[in-house]
C-alpha cells in the first residue's frame, strides 16, 4: 500500500498543503500576529515596514497592498489566518465570497438571497 495521498485537482481552488504552508510561513506568521491589538495597530501606522518586519515576499506584500483575499491565498496564505488580516479592514465573509465568484458585494449578497429561495 503506498503512503502517498493522491489529491484530485479541483478547478479554481488553491490547496492549502505543506508546499503552500512553507510558501505562506511568513504571511501566516504575520496575520496570526493581528491576534494582538497592538500589532493591529502597528500594522495600520505603517504597513510597509511590519510587511518587512515579517519578510513578507513581494507577492505577499502585493496582495496585502490590493487587500485581495484570493491573492493571500496564492501566495500561500492560509485562510484562517487571513480572516485575521481581513479584519483589520472591516472585510466580511460575502467581500470575501465576492471575490471568489467575480461578482460585486451586492451581487454576491443577492445571489445568497436567492438560494434560500
Amino acid at each position: 500500500m503506498s503512503t502517498h495521498t493522491i489529491q484530485e485537482e479541483i478547478p479554481g481552488t488553491v490547496m492549502f498543503d505543506g508546499r503552500m504552508a512553507m510558501k505562506g510561513y511568513a504571511l501566516n506568521k504575520m496575520c496570526f500576529s493581528f491576534n494582538s491589538a497592538a500589532n493591529r495597530e502597528a500594522f495600520r501606522k505603517d504597513e510597509e515596514a511590519y510587511m518587512e518586519s515579517y519578510g513578507l515576499n513581494e507577492q505577499q506584500k502585493a496582495a496585502i497592498r490590493a487587500r485581495n483575499v484570493l491573492q493571500l491565498i496564492d501566495a500561500g496564505g492560509n485562510i484562517y489566518y487571513l480572516a485575521k488580516f481581513a479584519g483589520i479592514f472591516g472585510l466580511t465573509v460575502q467581500d470575501v465570497g465576492a471575490q471568489q465568484t467575480g461578482m460585486t458585494v451586492e451581487e454576491f449578497k443577492e445571489f445568497l438571497r436567492k438560494q434560500g429561495e
